[in-house]
């Protein structure tokens, strides 16, 4: 990813081709990543996003290696990070299949498995607490959230 793939002005991140909305979680991190990046090595020419030590004097990205190594032995990893903001979509809009395939790029079966467990947490919800609204923040229980291949 390059740094030309975030339009901060529009809220857009290109990922892979295909422009995505982008999100305040997502905005946020990138804008700080940026801060981070522009005190840490304010001369790079470096045009991707994610950059190290090493790259920042090259043209070249971060590797694969690096990446793998920043994340390693954390308790929210990058697939929780997805599942979770995923999820949290499906529960702030409704648990609307169409809009999640669209927003996340994924295919239509996983979106509807997405928005099938919002409806059930919502649901939950009203049967807990009728006057409650639905979730807009917070953290599920794991067991809860669907993984990749659709099982709880």
């Amino acid at each position: 990813m390059q740094l030309d793939d975030v339009d901060l002005g529009n809220g857009r991140i290109t990922i892979g081709g295909h422009i995505r909305p982008l999100d305040d979680l997502t905005r946020q991190a990138v804008l700080d990543w940026l801060d981070h990046r522009r005190n840490r090595w304010p001369n790079t020419a470096n045009p991707h996003l994610l950059i190290t030590q090493k790259t920042a004097v090259e043209l070249g990205p971060a590797g694969k290696l690096w990446t793998t190594r920043a994340n390693r032995n954390l308790t929210a990893t990058l697939e929780r990070l997805r599942v979770d903001r995923q999820l949290e979509e499906a529960l702030t809009h409704g648990a609307d299949p169409l809009h999640l395939a669209l927003v996340f790029g994924i295919d239509e079966k996983t979106a509807i498995r997405y928005a099938d467990s919002a409806r059930q947490l919502l649901q939950a919800d009203l049967e807990v607490d009728p006057a409650c609204s639905p979730r807009t923040h917070g953290s599920t229980p794991e067991n809860d959230i669907p993984g990749p291949s659709g099982s709880r």
